[in-house]
Parts: structure tokens; sequence; C-alpha cells
């Protein structure tokens, strides 16, 4: 079974060619090959499958094996995908996910690849700020809804706040009975943010662009930035603007494939327990 490592800004994930026989069990395998270090290592499994009504249809699984209905770096690493493989020639394309069709435009680099992906990620759904308890401390955020769910807390400074120990605490409260993503934002100025990222089923990653796009939501809702700002990660920064008719969010940030590779003989493990 071959299949293509790619990330976006330091959020990995692995790539099979769903026009081609897979195996059943895609939950396990996500799970299993995204293991660092006894897997090929990754924040989860996206499949490439022909489209129902747009070009490609995107079906991803976080690293825990649970089915996510959107990412934002993964579907830019799709378009570079199928047009640098010549699945397509077309450089405007509708990618179907979970969460409903996005649109992509892809700019091509001096190699004649994907160098640069810009997503329209839809409109945010925002909603009113909640406090939660957690461990007997009340924690302030906005929930978010990117076609995935977001709790959007702002800080001083992101670098210094407990993403790995509130962040699976909030991941996994009874308030989100779906479970949500974590953001820490901070608002450097009026056109930039600062971030990180607890996902839901992966963890602390190097860059969430569903999350970059939540954080912005909610700065904005909250009068803290411009339609157009730089949002800093982990693993670098993704350019997000906002239609002032719309309010659809558009995203513009990298695509790169970091290696080919093929499983021989792999084979899943049973689960024990």
């Amino acid at each position: 079974m071959r299949f293509t490592k790619m990330e976006g800004l330091g959020n990995d994930y692995i790539y099979l060619n769903g026009f081609e026989p897979l195996p059943k069990n895609l939950p396990r395998l996500a799970l299993e090959v995204s293991r660092r270090r006894f897997g090929v290592g990754a924040d989860g499994l996206v499949v490439v499958r022909p489209g129902r009504r747009g070009d490609f249809f995107m079906e991803m699984y976080n690293a825990d094996g649970s089915q996510g209905e959107m990412c934002g770096n993964g579907i830019r690493c799709v378009g570079k995908y199928v047009y640098d493989k010549g699945l397509t020639k077309k450089r405007e394309l509708i990618v179907e996910t979970a969460a409903g069709p996005r649109k992509l435009e892809l700019h091509l680099g001096g190699d004649g690849l994907v160098e640069q992906v810009t997503v329209d990620m839809g409109a945010p759904g925002i909603f009113a700020q909640r406090t939660i308890t957690v461990e007997g401390k009340k924690i302030e955020g906005r929930p978010v809804s990117m076609g995935n769910p977001h709790f959007v807390l702002l800080c001083e400074d992101p670098a210094q706040a407990p993403v790995t120990t509130l962040g699976p605490l909030l991941e996994r409260h009874p308030s989100f009975p779906r479970r949500t993503n974590v953001e820490f934002v901070s608002v450097e100025n009026e056109r930039s943010l600062h971030l990180r990222v607890w996902e839901r089923g992966s963890g602390e990653t190097l860059a969430c662009g569903t999350g970059a796009c939540a954080s912005f939501a909610a700065a904005r809702r909250e009068g803290r930035c411009s339609p157009e700002v730089t949002v800093h990660l982990p693993g670098g920064a993704l350019k997000l603007r906002q239609e002032p008719a719309g309010r659809h969010i558009l995203m513009t940030g990298p695509a790169r494939t970091v290696y080919e590779g093929e499983l021989s003989n792999f084979r899943l493990t049973t689960k024990k327990g």
C-alpha cells in the first residue's frame, strides 16, 4: 500500500489514494500508522476519494482513529496531492468534506508544483461566551464552529498557556459531547494573532487551520482585529481574510510533500482490552 506523507506548517498527515483498493478498517489503520516511532508518524490519516458533487472528497481520521469533519492544513495538502499527481489539471477545485464542500485555489511554485493553497473555509458559527468549571476553576471561552467544534480562550501568552494540561480536560469536558478542539490565542495587534492548539483526537499540533480560523472569528467578534490577519502558530504562519459580505474566511498557507512510501506486509495489531 503506497502512501504520501504531507504537511502544512508541520501539521502532518498520511495520504492514501482512495481511487485504489484500501484496507477495510481505516480508523484502526489511522491509529496504527499515525503512531510516532512505531508507525509512519502523523497527526492523522487522509483518504482522497472521488467527489460526489465536487471534484474530490477528503475523508480524514485523527491520530486516535476518530473521524474528523474538516482539517484546514489537511485540505490544502489535498489540493497539492491531486494536482501534483496529475489527478486534475484544474487550479480551482471543490473538495467535499464531512463539514461540507470547500473551494480551493492552487498557487504554483517555480517548479510547476503546488506551493500555496487558498481555501474558502466558509462562514464561522460564533456562539456566546461560556464559563466552564474544570477541576474547581472557572474557564471562560467562546465556542466557534468551522464545521468542526472549537473552544477559543483569549490569553496573554500562548507560550505560557497550559495547553497540554488544560487542553485535554476541555477536549473531553461534558459540556462538549462530541469533544472539542481548544485554542489558546493572544492578540498582538489588529493584524497579528499568536496561537497554540490542542486538537481533538491528536493532542497539541504545530498548526491547525480550522483552529486559526476559529480564533480569528472569536477575536473579530471581540473587535480585537481587522478583516485581514496573520496567525502565527508553532509551525509557521497563515494568512486569513474575512469577506465583508458573505463572512466567509479565506485561508492561505503552504502545502508540502515530505516523502512517498510503501507499507509492505503491514498488519493491524489486535486491539487489547
